[in-house]
């Protein structure tokens, strides 16, 4: 090959690979159930132009040091890790929303606690960082009950991870959990649970989860972030839409045959999957954090200021999704 035609192919290699590289999304998920249509973004990335790169975290905060070191361009959370991770110099937008609720407060099978009330003078798990510990606190706070997770309030709060709540539980190590799905459907299928409420009766109502996308990708890259958000919302489309696929997917690829069906049922009966989101939603929750100290923010973001909408909008519109 002459050196002229072997630097022209070395040259259109390399703005292949340039090209193909610039179309990689790297994903950061978490490995709930209601996290399943964020999660099959990559199966059907190919299709929108874009590749997908997911990698998983134990929580949603956990993310956020990745998003720092330039290792994520977009994250799926609960809304606090997100607004936390913003308060803490994070620098995301908030892009949609994907699923909604996600919650139960359980008590152990054969209980005599009936309400929120009654939880004075016992031990209530919980997993540090997320929705289900501002519900928990929200509704503690709303039965006028104090807390601490040392010994000398009405409520002692026992701090686990996730996995770890179901076995305490269990063991009758705490009284009640404040738990994410389907561990919390878990727990009540397998019989050493209880369903006490799911916590969405507070000013702040269902929890969304939050998508969150890098000012670098939002602002450098603007033809990338609007595939992938036309991605995003075929599909959890898909799985509104087919709920035989969202469910094989969900146990069968994330879970590994690890949940029942009866699990994911009830699951996502609790946490169906979901597009939307909005600046109101942000801010309430926001504000519920400084009230109760969760994230330990020394100066809360403004909703308005980092909500961005306009891409899913788009989107939708493309789409002709509602």
């Amino acid at each position: 090959m002459k050196p002229l035609s072997l630097l022209l192919c070395l040259s259109l290699a390399a703005t292949f690979a340039h090209a193909a590289d610039d179309d990689v999304i790297r994903l950061g998920n978490l490995k709930f159930a209601h996290y399943g249509a964020v999660s099959y973004i990559k199966e059907i990335a190919p299709k929108c132009g874009i590749k997908v790169q997911e990698r998983m975290f134990a929580k949603g905060l956990d993310i956020m040091p990745a998003i720092i070191a330039g290792e994520i361009d977009i994250a799926a959370s609960a809304a606090d890790a997100a607004i936390a991770g913003r308060a803490g110099g994070v620098p995301v937008y908030a892009v949609a929303g994907f699923a909604r609720g996600g919650v139960r407060i359980v008590v152990q099978q054969g209980s005599p606690i009936r309400n929120v009330a009654d939880f004075k003078g016992k031990k209530v798990g919980v997993a540090r960082g997320g929705a289900q510990e501002l519900l928990l606190l929200a509704e503690l706070a709303k039965a006028n009950l104090s807390w601490s997770e040392k010994p000398g309030k009405d409520v002692l709060i026992v701090y686990l991870p996730f996995a770890d709540l179901n076995q305490a539980l269990m063991q009758k190590q705490i009284d009640a959990m404040a738990q994410s799905e389907p561990q919390a459907s878990q727990a009540i299928n397998k019989g050493f649970g209880t369903e006490l409420l799911k916590p969405y009766d507070t000013p702040m109502g269902e929890p969304i989860r939050t998508l969150v996308m890098t000012e670098k990708l939002y602002n450098g890259n603007r033809p990338l972030a609007e595939k992938f958000m036309r991605c995003f919302v075929q599909a959890t489309k898909a799985f509104i839409d087919d709920p035989k696929l969202a469910e094989n997917y969900v146990r069968n690829n994330m879970f590994k045959g690890q949940i029942t069906a009866d699990d994911y049922q009830d699951a996502i009966a609790n946490s169906p999957f979901y597009y939307n989101l909005s600046t109101e939603h942000m801010q309430i929750t926001t504000d519920f954090m400084v009230k109760y100290g969760v994230g330990k923010m020394v100066k809360p973001p403004v909703a308005r200021e980092w909500v961005r909408l306009d891409l899913l909008d788009q989107a939708k519109t493309a789409l002709k999704v509602k």
